[in-house]
């Protein structure tokens, strides 16, 4: 029997996406048309849209819906806004829908899946260190797919005035979906959202310290 992924995908929004108070039209418009199991590592499409990550290479993964639907309306995505996403191809390809200019930024070797697909929704693909930029940005919008135990620094550095950014710190077994923007003044302010447990972003789990 030929899986139905169209049908899963109008259970997930109206299951994961609609009853967790996601309103935004645009959002959910966005995941009702994109084709998630596109972007899921070989062999895993049937999970595509589970109340789970999935990964789409070895160690990488697609935040589940419910978290990923929730970061996406925190940011209240403008059509022409600069985006950029962190080890997040679905965020990408839903910001893409939405008519935002957005870069994907992926770890080496973890684009094989993906990278194609993006490009063919207008995604622009760059490969590179996740923890230094470089010269990117400024952006209006930065959202990141994994946790990490604390936002660094690059990624708000590339944040432009009026931006938002919108990821999971997490250090134990739980974590927090937090919102930083910055005002006109330049200056960053943080908000807690939600609580949020998606898999760590490797090279981004807490060091683990022997004291004697």
């Amino acid at each position: 029997m030929t899986f139905d992924f169209a049908q899963a995908r109008i259970i997930m929004v109206d299951s994961q996406v609609r009853t967790n108070d996601v309103t935004d039209h645009a959002v959910q418009d966005a995941m009702s048309d994109f084709p998630r199991e596109e972007l899921c590592a070989p062999g895993k499409q049937p999970l595509a849209y589970a109340e789970a990550p999935v990964p789409y290479a070895p160690g990488w993964f697609l935040m589940e819906p419910r978290d990923v639907s929730k970061l996406l309306q925190a940011l209240a995505p403008r059509p022409g806004e600069r985006a950029l996403t962190i080890a997040a191809p679905y965020a990408a390809a839903v910001l893409s829908l939405i008519g935002c200019r957005v870069t994907a930024r992926l770890a080496q070797g973890a684009g094989e899946t993906v990278a194609p697909v993006l490009s063919r929704h207008g995604v622009a693909v760059e490969a590179g260190d996740l923890s230094t930029l470089g010269d990117a940005g400024p952006f209006d919008l930065i959202v990141c797919e994994g946790a990490v135990t604390h936002i660094p620094q690059a990624w708000l550095d590339a944040l432009a005035v009026g931006g938002r950014l919108a990821a999971v710190e997490r250090v134990g077994p739980g974590g927090k979906a937090r919102l930083v923007t910055r005002g006109e003044d330049g200056l960053l302010a943080r908000r807690e959202l939600f609580d949020s447990t998606p898999p760590m972003l490797p090279g981004f789990a807490p060091r683990i310290a022997f004291a004697l």
